[in-house]
């Protein structure tokens, strides 16, 4: 296998046309790892949160020139100020990441990379610092079998639950799978809605020429809560709305409003990919809390998944209530990280 370091955004968009091809087939096959998603993160380099951050992504390809992995990588410093490897999207705002690899070329695609790595010609690092790694990823058994191997130390450990839920072919089959405390609070909140005071409407975006609109509502029922607020800064927005962009252009976004009367009550920024709903950010206008704004919300996509034949929805990192009330169950993210070994 013949290996290349890119290091410029140029050579970047040179892989443009086989990225995604690759992705399809690689052992994880998710949104925050697509072509389009990854440029607009390194654009604004998530949203300020890697300001000091060069490319490091390494490709793997057979004598024909076919490409048969990408290892996604950036160099920056991490907390410690050790210079590091991460993974491209890490770590704040992109959910799941991992190496772009079919299953069966994984260990040998690792062994290439790795070998490359602990070369004369690869970036200076200490450390390979990788979050968000699903659990279920093979790269995890790959990466502690391969590190003895290369005289490295490896360790993982849990970082965060991500929730999601499988989808039924009906509504009905859905609510009986709830805990009962949870269906009788759901059935009651929907019933609440549908008495409500102001008439509720409900829509996805559908139009580019209202994207930047209402993405700045979306943004303003978001800095309702003070965490999100600060969350929010001006190279965030700017951040998500390149993000936006990228996914509507692709067919991927799901930005869904409910509305009482005129006002924006709650939305939800969703990914829709690879017949999952991939539940990205969410917003509420408080003076609504006695709607329950954004479970009513989540009822009418969760019902609108249902009948589009989605297979799952993955609520994705944290462990917001909500996500248990609608029937998430964990599964969780792992912090990975590979060192090497102390003279």
């Amino acid at each position: 296998m013949h290996t290349e370091i890119i290091r410029t955004e140029a050579a970047w968009e040179t892989l443009s046309g086989e990225w995604n091809d690759l992705l399809a087939e690689s052992i994880s096959d998710v949104p925050f790892l697509r072509y389009e998603y990854l440029r607009a993160w390194w654009q604004h380099r998530g949203g300020g949160e890697w300001p000091q951050a060069e490319l490091c992504i390494i490709t793997g390809r057979d004598t024909n020139g076919k490409l048969l992995g990408l290892a996604p990588f950036f160099t920056t410093s991490n907390s410690p100020g050790q210079p590091c490897i991460m993974l491209l999207g890490g770590i704040e705002i992109s959910d799941y990441l991992d190496l772009i690899v079919p299953l069966p070329r994984l260990e040998s695609f690792l062994d290439t990379v790795l070998t490359h790595m602990l070369g004369p010609d690869a970036p200076e690092w200490g450390c390979w610092d990788w979050y968000n790694v699903m659990q279920s990823s093979p790269t995890l058994a790959a990466l502690e079998k391969a590190a003895p191997e290369h005289n490295l130390d490896f360790s993982q450990a849990v970082d965060q639950p991500a929730p999601y839920v499988m989808l039924p072919d009906n509504i009905d089959d859905y609510l009986a799978d709830l805990d009962r405390k949870y269906r009788n609070e759901f059935r009651r909140k929907m019933r609440n809605a549908a008495g409500f005071f102001l008439p509720l409407s409900w829509h996805i975006v559908e139009e580019k020429d209202k994207l930047d609109s209402e993405l700045e509502a979306f943004s303003t029922l978001m800095s309702q809560d003070r965490h999100k607020e600060r969350f929010l800064t001006d190279d965030m927005r700017a951040q998500m709305g390149a993000i936006a962009h990228a996914l509507f252009d692709s067919g991927m976004l799901q930005l869904a409003f409910l509305k009482a009367g005129n006002d924006y009550a709650a939305a939800y920024f969703n990914i829709d990919y690879r017949n999952r709903i991939w539940v990205y950010n969410s917003g509420m206008d408080y003076k609504f809390a006695q709607l329950s704004p954004g479970i009513v919300l989540a009822g009418y996509l969760l019902m609108d998944a249902i009948e589009k034949g989605r297979e799952m929805v993955d609520f994705m990192r944290g462990d917001e209530e909500y996500k248990y009330q609608l029937g998430g169950k964990d599964k969780y993210v792992m912090h990975a990280v590979l060192k090497k070994k102390k003279a």
